[in-house]
């Protein structure tokens, strides 16, 4: 399984990449939301009556530039903190917008300033941010969505997930569906938790070459070579359109775009590419959350959708300061223990023999006896 993949290129990529990130602006923060989840002056999350004496536990969020409206890993951080609230009422929540990287320590002090009894953040891009708030404030109880820190942090826990086991099914399945033989996936950056992805997607349809005697390619990634497309942003405002296209004009009709907000793009493009034909031409497989939930009116087009359970994670985070359980460590979300999985939608109807060995491969990765082959360990 740690052999050469097949990647398909294209002359243009190149260019149509650099296209598209020069047209992807800065995002606008999003607004605050209240208790009640309506909008606010302020970072507030508190209707503007209620006494700090009620107050169990405020629950606060720094999400990554993205914004908890990203339709993935901050969108589904958010919704932990709601179910979280909505468990417990003593608890309230509140959130911190980032323009920009550069403003996430900014962001996470403003949020310990303010007091919260728990601080999630986002995501790779706020790892170093999250230490270095943690190790100057260890009363302070953090949780970070989406990463393991090497060395635990004693006041931080560590909410990560293997994606390269969903992946892989979701490569095995994409494989499995073509009917060009060429299937495709680009990346908002090259951080190990996009090429987790990848390296798993490509485990994926390399296996089902091996198991069917196929010759399905790959292109947008090199899981050998650690080369791909990526499209250096996680937002959207077209910046997923150009590398849609060109994963389709390289003949992909199964698209898996681990690119956050910018994945929306893509189900655009797919959308605008459909021949109103009984199957979609092409199909889009949705990382981190459901595909459907996301992105409701492109629902037709998901095949599957590859997650990871952040939001049940954050929400039992919260619910442990809630409680104050003991805390810090690391966590990890496999198909052995439900953290990660593939959740196949109507889309493409998924013939019987694939869906029972997709069951079979999932039993056999959840055992160890699969082990998919990636450079971006935890």
């Amino acid at each position: 399984m740690r052999g050469a993949i097949r990647a398909v290129t294209a002359a243009g990529l190149a260019a149509m990449l650099a296209s598209a990130c020069s047209s992807a602006g800065p995002a606008r923060p999003a607004p605050s939301l209240s208790a009640s989840g309506r909008p606010a002056a302020g970072a507030s999350g508190h209707p503007a009556g209620r006494s700090a004496a009620a107050r169990r536990l405020l629950a606060c969020l720094a999400p990554d530039s993205g914004g908890i409206a990203d339709r993935s890993f901050n969108a589904a951080a958010w919704q932990g903190l709601r179910a979280a609230r909505a468990a417990q009422p003593g608890i309230t929540i509140a959130y911190q917008p980032s323009a920009a990287d550069t403003d996430y320590p900014a962001s996470i002090g403003a949020l310990i300033r303010r007091r919260c009894g728990i601080i999630v953040t986002v995501g790779l891009l706020m790892a170093a941010a999250t230490r270095a708030a943690a190790r100057a404030h260890p009363r302070q109880r953090f949780a970070i969505a989406d990463y393991a820190y090497r060395k635990p942090v004693r006041n931080i826990d560590a909410l990560a997930f293997d994606t390269a086991q969903s992946a892989f099914l979701g490569g095995y399945l994409a494989a499995g569906m073509s009917k060009t033989g060429v299937v495709g996936t680009f990346g908002g950056q090259q951080l190990a938790p996009v090429t987790r992805y990848l390296d798993g997607f490509a485990d994926g349809v390399r296996y089902y070459d091996t198991r069917n005697h196929a010759r399905v390619r790959l292109a947008g990634w090199s899981e050998q070579a650690q080369r791909g497309l990526f499209i250096d942003t996680f937002r959207g405002q077209g910046s997923g359109r150009a590398a849609a296209q060109a994963l389709i004009g390289a003949g992909a009709d199964v698209i898996f775009p681990v690119a956050g907000a910018a994945g929306a793009d893509a189900a655009r493009v797919v959308a605008a590419a459909d021949t109103g034909r009984r199957r979609p031409k092409v199909l889009l497989e949705w990382p981190d959350t459901s595909g459907c939930t996301a992105l409701p009116r492109y629902c037709r087009y998901i095949l599957a959708s590859v997650t990871k359970s952040i939001a049940l994670e954050v929400k039992s985070a919260v619910l442990a300061a809630a409680g104050r359980r003991p805390h810090g460590g690391t966590r990890v979300g496999t198909l052995a223990n439900g953290g990660v999985a593939l959740t196949v939608s109507g889309a493409g109807r998924v013939p019987a023999s694939l869906s029972a060995a997709l069951a079979r491969i999932r039993g056999q990765i959840a055992a160890g006896a699969i082990v998919p082959a990636t450079k971006s360990r935890l």
